[in-house]
């Protein structure tokens, strides 16, 4: 299974998936911003409570040959991005928008518009949005089956989507 379908294979249920991003569409116009014209994932990590475990990604690139990623990731206030690490991918957070608090192998860390942090392979890191946030990420390329989840119904569902 390439990339592209295994990003497919990850998204919710049709109806909760566009109920999430015109609420999304309405943060971002408040906030005056667009998105890049591409399919957006929207992510519940198989625990099937979006407004507390789940995000919205905008792939802008996944340049597997070129060596780099770049996407958007929104949390709306109180939503988590489930703990995890990567074996491979390197990433760097660029917060856009809203505050976030970062916790990284255990520790929080609050950050607001502006703020960046480089989160290297085997750093184990989730975020919550503390209102409605989003962030650029900056990476090597991005490989689903890269993600190691923390929690186990995440990690079965991820097995799952993957086959």
């Amino acid at each position: 299974m390439g990339v592209e379908q295994e990003v497919d294979s990850l998204q919710m249920q049709a109806g909760l998936r566009e109920e999430a991003l015109n609420k999304f569409a309405a943060r971002l116009g408040a906030w005056g911003l667009a998105m890049p014209l591409v399919e957006p994932l929207v992510l519940d990590f198989g625990v099937g409570d979006f407004a507390r475990t789940g995000l919205i990604e905008y792939w802008v690139a996944n340049e597997l040959g070129a060596g780099y990623c770049g996407k958007y990731l929104f949390v709306f206030d109180g939503q988590q991005c489930p703990a995890h690490s990567h074996a491979h991918k390197h990433e760097t957070f660029f917060v856009v928008k809203g505050e976030v608090i970062l916790n990284v192998n255990g520790e929080d860390r609050r950050m607001k518009a502006g703020d960046v942090l480089a989160m290297p392979p085997g750093d184990v890191h989730s975020f919550t949005g503390r209102g409605d946030a989003l962030l650029l990420e900056c990476s090597t390329p991005c490989h689903p089956a890269d993600n190691r989840f923390v929690d186990p119904r995440v990690s079965n569902w991820l097995k799952r989507a993957l086959g």
